[in-house]
């Protein structure tokens, strides 16, 4: 089964959120209705997707998320830039719009 290792951040893009998730879809719907006020993305509303990668499973989807979460900023921020320059929200391409 897919899995993938993403990142989102606000509208002034300040705050980025790494996540990882089995459904892609459900989940930036999830963060984009707010369905968990309490959590890191609902509080920062960082829920504009600007990168992701797609896995085969949901381990090495994980280790990405791990591998992520321990490089700087300025790394994250390369990442972001090399697969969106733009910094546009990725929602609809992930749902196939």
């Amino acid at each position: 089964m897919p899995a993938w290792t993403y990142i989102t951040t606000n509208q002034n893009n300040r705050v980025l959120y790494t996540g990882v998730t089995g459904d892609i879809k459900s989940r930036i719907e999830n963060h984009k209705k707010k369905k968990y006020p309490g959590s890191f993305t609902a509080r920062y509303n960082a829920d504009k997707l600007v990168w992701y990668q797609e896995f085969e499973s949901i381990k090495d989807a994980y280790n990405r998320e791990k591998q992520l979460k321990a490089r700087s900023r300025k790394k994250k921020l390369a990442l972001i830039n090399k697969m969106n320059p733009e910094w546009e929200d990725l929602t609809i391409k992930v749902q196939g719009g």
